[in-house]
């Protein structure tokens, strides 16, 4: 089973090699391994796992680096794009409310999550192991996904008609969705793989499961963005057409559902208000924002919302209950850095859909056919979540680096594929 493993992740130990040799070759085989433990990691509650993942991998490159044995590189079409947004939010720390949290945020929400993209990039750069890490993320979120109803349901004892996940801290509801939208749509793609027929019913297992604690969020920008999913994969297999209705079905059955949208609808919510509001802060801090901090919105001493409330249109304002949350990952951006940071931010989502876009007219095989439909789909999605939620920060941050590092890997495997066309495909 080991040396099955290790052929399929193309490790492979030269058998001349010596003792510093065989150190190297751990540490290039140590990284992808960390970094297949913190992407298992992401949705459950070991955040000290994920920490101690993140920073020996650090020191293994670092080590790597200094010894000149990896051929690590920060060469990629998104590149240009991350890091304008990132120097641009750095500049923003001459001109932030709040100079400490807006540093730690930058480095725990966004020169992380680059570092987490490059190592991804560099160290799962075969179609192996992008298979590999896409299953890691299924698994991940299945092993989330079943835990996460067994405590809430069975053990906790709510009613199957609450919205699942409210009493959770780091995943809490609408958070997981991003989790469960992308693994179910990586499962989707795993369906019609040429597998064996007990490994393409897994992979639908898996899709139903995700499909399922989509559902019992009840969170209407969820249930867009599965549809936004279901259609783009539809471009693949228009079989995926049949997945539709029987997502329809699923959610038809959902206890609670049909009650909440009776109730609420999709067009009236508290968002409008909030949008209005942070459109209010964003008049005031266009160019740069109040800085990249995700905790300088909520606080009344450094941003008066209570003040941009009483400015708004009666029918806008929220008076007493004010959320202190964009609720809106755009908006949060632009708040943060202003709109050339949104204007930066939207250059790297566009570079993306590019490149996903020419890998897909280049390519006739049935390998990047699928991944650039797939990952288009997951962005997409994702994309679509993030009208509805904020997403820069904690598992859900994390989740937008993981699809973005996926393209980079499938876009040095279209360059390798075509500089050499009779190469071994692994």
């Amino acid at each position: 089973m080991l040396s099955k493993l290790k052929d399929y992740l193309d490790l492979q130990l030269p058998p001349d090699a010596q003792g510093k040799d065989k150190l190297f070759f751990a540490l290039n085989a140590l990284i992808p391994a960390l970094m297949g433990i913190y992407v298992f990691v992401n949705p459950l509650p070991l955040d000290s796992i994920n920490e101690l993942c993140f920073y020996l991998s650090c020191a293994a490159l670092i080590t790597l680096l200094i010894s000149r044995k990896t051929d690590f590189t920060l060469r990629s079409p998104l590149t240009i794009g991350l890091s304008l947004f990132f120097v641009w939010a750095v500049l923003g720390l001459f001109i932030t409310l709040d100079f400490s949290n807006t540093l730690h945020d930058l480095r725990g929400y966004l020169l992380e999550y680059l570092i987490i993209f490059y190592l991804l990039v560099n160290f799962y750069n075969s179609r192996n192991r992008l298979e590999f890490l896409s299953d890691l993320i299924i698994a991940s979120a299945m092993v989330f996904s079943i835990g996460g109803i067994i405590v809430f349901y069975l053990i906790e004892g709510n009613p199957f008609s609450a919205r699942f996940g409210g009493s959770f801290t780091k995943m809490w509801t609408g958070f997981m969705c991003f989790t469960t939208l992308f693994a179910g749509t990586l499962s989707l793609r795993g369906v019609y793989k040429q597998e064996p027929m007990i490994r393409q019913a897994v992979y639908f297992f898996c899709f139903l499961v995700l499909t399922m604690v989509t559902m019992l969020n009840k969170s209407r920008g969820a249930t867009i963005s599965l549809c936004v999913a279901l259609l783009i994969m539809c471009l693949h297999r228009k079989k995926n057409i049949i997945l539709i209705a029987v997502a329809g079905v699923m959610l038809a059955f959902t206890p609670g559902f049909i009650d909440r949208i009776n109730t609420m609808g999709f067009t009236q919510d508290i968002r409008s208000k909030m949008f209005r509001l942070s459109a209010e802060v964003i008049k005031d801090h266009p160019v740069a924002g109040v800085g990249y901090g995700g905790e300088i919105y909520r606080n009344s001493n450094l941003v008066d919302l209570e003040k941009y409330d009483a400015s708004l249109p009666e029918k806008y304002q929220q008076k007493k209950d004010i959320v202190k949350s964009t609720h809106n990952t755009f908006l949060d951006v632009a708040i943060r850095t202003g709109l050339v940071g949104l204007a930066l931010f939207c250059l790297i989502i566009l570079t993306a859909v590019w490149m996903l876009w020419d890998i897909f007219r280049r390519h006739r095989e049935e390998f990047f056919r699928s991944w650039s439909i797939c990952l288009f789909a997951c962005l997409a999605s994702i994309m679509t979540m993030n009208f509805f939620a904020d997403a820069l920060y904690g598992a859900q941050g994390i989740i937008l680096y993981i699809i973005l590092a996926m393209i980079g890997i499938l876009w040095n495997l279209s360059r390798k594929n075509q500089a050499v066309p009779g190469a071994v495909k692994t």
